[in-house]
């Protein structure tokens, strides 16, 4: 089919923003995972500093939903809450 220059400059800005976005995700969700894995409230907490900053961050970028990224952050302080 053929496009106008705008439209394809458009599906390559759009490719590259979903690669960019799937990346930020996928990086949140490894630290989660990480922080899922630890084993110590001490050891706990440090990697909770790293995910909400990292949450915080792909936030801002719009990339992550405000209310998504504190959902996140509540339900990963409730897990801390519960370690002994």
């Amino acid at each position: 089919m053929a496009y106008p220059l705008s439209t394809k400059k458009r599906i390559r800005q759009a490719e590259k923003q979903n690669l960019r976005n799937r990346h930020y995700k996928s990086l949140v969700k490894t630290e989660i995972k990480k922080f899922l894995a630890t084993d110590t409230k001490e050891a706990g907490e440090k990697v909770l500093q790293k995910v909400y900053s990292l949450v915080d961050k792909v936030s801002r970028k719009g990339i992550l939903h405000k209310n998504r990224a504190a959902g996140i952050k509540s339900r990963l302080s409730r897990h801390l809450n519960k370690m002994a």
